[in-house]
Parts: C-alpha cells; structure tokens; sequence
C-alpha cells in the first residue's frame, strides 16, 4: 500500500508540474501578447505568429508530462476501466500533440521565410 500512495503523490506532483507549464506559457503568451498589441515593431501579426509558437510549445511539453501523469495513475490502480479511460486519454492527446506540433512547424517555417526575407540571422 505504502509504494501506491507514493506512486499517487509522484502522480500528483507531475501533474502539478504539468499545469504549472501551462500556467507559465499562458501567462508569458499573454504578456507578450500585450506587449506585441501595444508596441508592434515587426508588425502585428507577425508578433502574434511568435506568441503562438511559443504558447504552442509549452502546451506540447504539457501534454507530455500529462500523458505520463495519467500512466502512473493506471499503474497505481490498474483495472481495465482504467485502463480503457487512458488509452482514450492518451489517443487525444497523441492527436493533439500531433497537431500542434505540425502547427508549431508550419508557424516556424512562415516566421523562418519572414526572417530570411527581412535579411535576419535566423536561429533554429
């Protein structure tokens, strides 16, 4: 009993490590936002593109940790109902990091093209 309350704790501090991603990528989204809206320097959809690769990346790297959250979880009590309920959990979320990682790219490339039009060094 004493190894799946441990399992449990771990559980929970992954998924608090989890959100706290979240947090940090919506609260630095929302200031850069600000600062783009209110000081558009490279113009405002181009700055808002930057937001949302940024925003996009620490919501994949939660998604992750997520993931990995829920399968110590199913470990700790493992039946076939839970089991079940994860592979659902874990099939949406392939879907979603999948997505957001071809949308993460396909916003790289378009700011990349930008930079190199503008003549900027661009760092990958």
């Amino acid at each position: 009993m004493l190894l799946y309350d441990a399992i449990e704790i771990v559980r929970h501090i992954i998924n608090a490590i989890g959100a706290a991603i979240v947090l940090w990528g919506v609260v630095e989204a929302a200031v850069r936002f600000v600062h783009v809206r209110f000081r558009p320097t490279d113009g405002l959809t181009y700055g808002i593109q930057r937001v949302r690769e940024r925003l996009g990346i620490h919501l994949l790297l939660a998604l992750d940790i997520f993931i990995g959250a829920d399968i110590l979880g199913t470990v700790a009590h493992p039946n076939w109902t839970g089991l079940g309920i994860l592979a659902g959990i874990v099939v949406i979320r392939i879907v979603l990091s999948f997505l957001l990682t071809r949308e993460i790219q396909e916003t790289h490339e378009v700011l990349r093209e930008r930079d190199e039009n503008l003549g900027r060094d661009v760092a990958e």
